[in-house]
């Protein structure tokens, strides 16, 4: 076994996996609220400008090996802010949750591109390692220790929502929400309020993954950059069941289909030898295929006994 190569793929899998993964974790705690946001594309190419852009202006400013991080806070700040309006116009104007998640993500391209026109052709600063580069560098132990600081906010966000959701009074409050938001509202919880809070950390965290697309992935910036995984992550949310630890499950098995595109197009793949290579435009289109039988599954939750949210997409109409 060419373990070079398996290790390459690890590492790989495991780096493409990360964003999705991030805003996965965003939008399963939006969902589990209650809402369903469909905006999760527009809210990482806002996380990406804006992660790319913080990072590029603290660098200038002598900020030096803490500039990246600045750039992920500010990408979560305007993920998190992006979120909020779509929270405005849901929860309070009581829009509806489809048509307004597709206007923020046409928003959040647009207004991405247009910011981004400033920053074409400038790099960023690499974020430094957490680990002493000798274990980052050491050919077995790099698939523990190689990776972006991302790459771990992102694993140890797993834990912290998992634990949220399961074992705290805010988690059960959350969760009551998204499963009866009337009854929630009667014993004194503020539907709303949780439902924005929700919003803005699944902003953030979608935030979060754009900005690694242009501050790891392809450290300088482009138009779109995100290329849909956006889609990816809200067909992860139901592929989960809605559980955070089967969320880390499902991501890294969209990143195995996505690094099948990436070698795909290096040199052809064939599971069967002599046959002929399975193009990988094949590969490409795997993840979206998935996604748009995924969606169509939550249109049809009632009638195949999907497990969500009992509120997921209703709006919260109190009684009077």
């Amino acid at each position: 076994m060419n373990w070079d190569f398996v290790i390459l793929a690890i590492i790989t899998i495991v780096g493409i996996s990360t964003p999705i993964l991030l805003a996965g974790l965003g939008e399963l705690v939006v969902e589990k609220s209650g809402v369903l946001n469909l905006g999760v594309e527009g809210m990482m190419l806002v996380g990406a400008i804006a992660g790319f852009a913080g990072t590029v202006f603290a660098s200038m400013n002598g900020f030096g090996p803490l500039a990246p991080w600045i750039g992920v806070v500010a990408a979560a700040v305007c993920g998190a802010l992006s979120g909020l309006l779509f929270g405005f116009f849901v929860l309070t104007l009581r829009s509806n949750q489809v048509a307004t998640g597709l206007a923020l993500t046409i928003f959040g391209t647009g207004l991405s591109s247009l910011i981004g026109l400033s920053f074409v052709g400038r790099i960023v600063p690499p974020f430094g390692s957490i680990f002493p580069p000798d274990l980052a560098r050491d050919p077995v132990l790099k698939v523990f220790f190689g990776y972006s600081p991302i790459v771990y906010l992102a694993l140890l966000m797993v834990v912290l929502v998992a634990w949220f959701l399961k074992s705290t009074r805010a988690g059960l409050i959350l969760r009551a929400v998204g499963e009866n938001d009337l009854s929630a509202h009667s014993i004194g919880y503020s539907v709303i309020g949780v439902r924005y809070a929700a919003i803005a950390f699944g902003g953030a965290m979608a935030g979060i993954g754009g900005a690694y697309f242009s501050l790891v992935i392809t450290p300088m910036w482009a138009e779109r950059m995100t290329a849909g995984r956006g889609w990816i992550a809200l067909a992860l949310v139901v592929f989960a069941s809605w559980k955070a630890p089967r969320l880390l499950v499902g991501a890294y098995f969209f990143g195995v289909l996505m690094w099948l595109e990436l070698n795909a197009k290096a040199g052809g793949l064939s599971f069967i030898p002599g046959a002929q290579a399975i193009p990988s435009q094949f590969w490409a289109a795997m993840p979206y295929i998935m996604t748009v039988v995924v969606l169509t599954l939550i249109s049809m939750r009632d009638r195949v006994g999907l497990n969500a949210p009992a509120c997921l997409g209703k709006p919260f109409l109190p009684a009077t």
